[in-house]
């Protein structure tokens, strides 16, 4: 996993050009006035998941992961603990969902946390199990988009 700001965001470039459309979505879009649901960049390669939503207890959230692409996290505004943990060795709570690209994991126990604030990002790879939508102190609304790189 790669955590940075979107300032630095370049010093990290996986996957060259894949990497470089996504970051320069981030910059150069509107990211407040997209709405919420799916926006193309460059068709099934990389494309935007645009989410709203109350951040919530960190024993209510689900460690999960992909297969087919990375994700960039990057949250608009808010903000909230991010889970991380190496996926190999999770037990899963369900089998892989192929059309969704997900599978969801049983909380390990152990696992760390970040802190994504507006203008935060994650890179998360499939080799990363991720757990979003934390409470960090109090609930509140966040604004992310999870742009999908595909591998």
């Amino acid at each position: 996993m790669l955590t940075t700001n979107l300032k630095l965001a370049d010093k990290y470039n996986y996957l060259s050009e894949k990497f470089t459309k996504a970051y320069h979505f981030l910059r150069t879009e509107d990211l407040e006035a997209l709405p919420v649901g799916i926006t193309q960049i460059d068709g099934n390669e990389i494309f935007a998941n645009v989410q709203e939503y109350t951040t919530m207890p960190w024993e209510e959230c689900a460690f999960e992961a992909h297969d087919r692409y990375f994700d960039i996290q990057y949250v608009v505004y808010g903000r909230e603990m991010f889970g991380y943990v190496k996926r190999e060795g999770l037990k899963e709570k369900a089998l892989y969902d192929q059309e969704k690209d997900l599978v969801f994991f049983d909380d390990p126990g152990d696992s760390g946390q970040i802190l994504l604030e507006a203008g935060d990002l994650a890179v998360v790879s499939p080799e990363d199990a991720h757990k979003p939508r934390c409470m960090a102190g109090e609930n509140c609304r966040v604004k992310k988009i999870v742009v999908k790189v595909a591998l």
